[in-house]
């Protein structure tokens, strides 16, 4: 997969492609249809399959005042993912005020057209674009008739009766329900983030934690979970707890991660956690002990959870 990270330096290969536009965070299950339409239609057509995407995400630049504004995958994962697909090529447009401003009729004449000629074009159904969000599927069909090229229009995916959405997603993260994200995602949530030296109170109970600096603002609910953490090549079983520590009156949210049967030097290393299932609410305990003494409790469980993964 080719990234092109300039209007201006588009290759001429990619000139009557087939392309989709969107933001794509998450690169989830709603997403599939229309990448897997788009790639299948471009193929058989011997054409180029193109992703249009932004960077960073419009809503980080429009509404500045939502803060912290939760991405579901960071720019790299989600350039992964993209390519994981199969699609010949991505358009990463640099979004900033300036580009916000330009019209929905510009971005089709100026863009679509001048710069790529596409041949068709995939969109969701309630997709929208330009100044104004003043782009939208009835605009592109009248421009595609005006200037040759065909308009897809692709349905929503639903599970449990519900759209399948970013926002949704989000929530559910956010809500800590991990599982049914994982349904909407396609794969096990993940957080990376570079192993950082705590309170080491963890050695102090017998219960050594891995404590890790995310690199995603979006981050589960508190509270503790089944993991699978990877460091390089390993994969370990974890127990992972997010939240404050109220049982020592911490005022820093912390990110602690225990490897199940592992003892090892991991400072400094980055570690890619992955989500399984939420076990419990973070609590506060009376006493060091009774924390112990749940936390192997949550060990027990957390095995059960993961010994499918294994």
């Amino acid at each position: 997969m080719k990234v092109i990270t300039s209007l201006g330096d588009i290759p001429g290969e990619f000139r009557d492609a087939f392309v989709t536009i969107g933001n794509f965070d998450g690169v989830h299950l709603g997403h599939v249809p229309i990448l897997k339409k788009l790639i299948e239609e471009a193929h058989k057509e011997k054409r180029k399959a193109l992703v249009i995407t932004f960077d960073p995400h419009p809503k980080k630049v429009l509404r500045p005042d939502i803060r912290p504004f939760y991405l579901i995958t960071s720019i790299e994962e989600k350039i992964k993912l993209l390519e994981e697909t199969g699609i010949d090529g991505l358009i990463l447009i640099p979004f900033d005020l300036n580009f916000s401003k330009m019209t929905a009729e510009s971005f089709v004449r100026d863009i679509l057209w001048d710069k790529l000629h596409i041949r068709k074009i995939f969109v969701g159904h309630d997709y929208s674009f330009g100044k104004s969000k003043t782009g939208n599927k009835e605009f592109l069909a009248e421009f595609g008739r005006k200037l040759g090229f065909e308009v897809d229009i692709i349905n929503a995916v639903k599970l449990d009766d519900e759209t399948i959405s970013s926002t949704r997603l989000r929530n559910l993260i956010l809500a800590g329900d991990v599982k049914t994200a994982a349904r909407l995602l396609g794969r096990l949530y993940n957080v990376s983030g570079i192993v950082i030296k705590g309170k080491r109170r963890g050695s102090i109970l017998g219960i050594p934690t891995a404590n890790i600096m995310p690199e995603k603002e979006l981050i589960p609910a508190q509270g503790v979970y089944a993991v699978i953490a990877h460091l390089g090549k390993d994969r370990h079983k974890g127990v992972l707890n997010i939240g404050f520590n109220p049982t020592f009156s911490d005022t820093d949210l912390s990110v602690e991660v225990f490897l199940l049967d592992f003892n090892g030097d991991i400072y400094g290393k980055k570690m890619d956690v992955f989500f399984i299932e939420r076990i419990r609410d973070e609590v506060k305990f009376e006493s060091p002990e009774l924390l112990v003494k749940q936390i192997r409790k949550d060990i027990d469980e957390a095995r059960a959870i993961l010994k499918p993964y294994f």
